[in-house]
Order: structure tokens, then sequence, then C-alpha cells
């Protein structure tokens, strides 16, 4: 993006504070100062500001903001879990009441409702 006359002054200006508080010496004020002057985009200014903290251009301000990548959600073991069973649920319920079947010796045929159960909350959920 290209710099404004505007930004270029308030490049400067920021420069001269960072002379002020002692973190620039003259010389590299001049230095700096004629790259801002020479600057036409927005990158051209990252280097000159790299290397000193806060006050930063409103150039610069305007681009970190933009640039930011969005923080990528943390992945826990609990999650790929959840992940795992949702996605398995109606196979993992079946599992379950085949082994309910077979511990109860075939007295606890409604067991079998629970994948039936499952198949409908999860079919449910997915809408």
């Amino acid at each position: 993006m290209r710099l404004s006359d505007a930004e270029r002054q308030d490049a400067l200006d920021v420069l001269s504070e960072h002379v002020r508080t002692g973190r620039l010496d003259v010389d590299e004020y001049g230095t700096r100062s004629a790259k801002v002057t020479a600057a036409k985009v927005v990158s051209d200014l990252v280097p000159l500001f790299d290397d000193l903290p806060s006050p930063r251009p409103s150039a610069l301000l305007a681009v970190s903001r933009e640039a930011a990548p969005e923080p990528a959600p943390a992945q826990s073991a609990d999650g790929a879990l959840l992940r795992f069973a949702t996605r398995h649920a109606v196979a993992i319920s079946v599992v379950i009441a085949i082994v309910v079947l077979v511990l109860s010796r075939g007295r606890l045929m409604l067991v079998f409702a629970l994948p039936i159960a499952v198949l409908l909350i999860t079919g449910w959920r997915r809408r």
C-alpha cells in the first residue's frame, strides 16, 4: 500500500520521539528520516522501525492489525477424544449394546434401543 504525505510525516514525528527519548542518535535519525522521506510503500517503513519499541507510525499499526493472523485453536487430547467419540458414536453404541446383551445373557433386549437413540441424537446434531 502506498504511503501518503501525512503517513510519512507521522513516521518522521515518531522518529523524532525516539530521538527525544534517547533511542536514536542524531546521525541515525538523519539516515532513517531520509529513508522515510524516500519511502513509497508501507513495507519500506518496516525495517526502519523493527528495532524500536512503541510508539509506531500509524501506517505500520494499520498494517499489523490487518496482517495479524488469527490464533489457531488449541488442540488438546480431550478435544481429540471428543471428536473421535462423536464421529464413531453409533458404532461405539452398537458394540456396547452387544456386550451388554451378551453379559446379561439375552435378558436386556431393550439395550438395542441405545444405538437407535444415538443415531437419532447425532443425526439431529449434524443438521
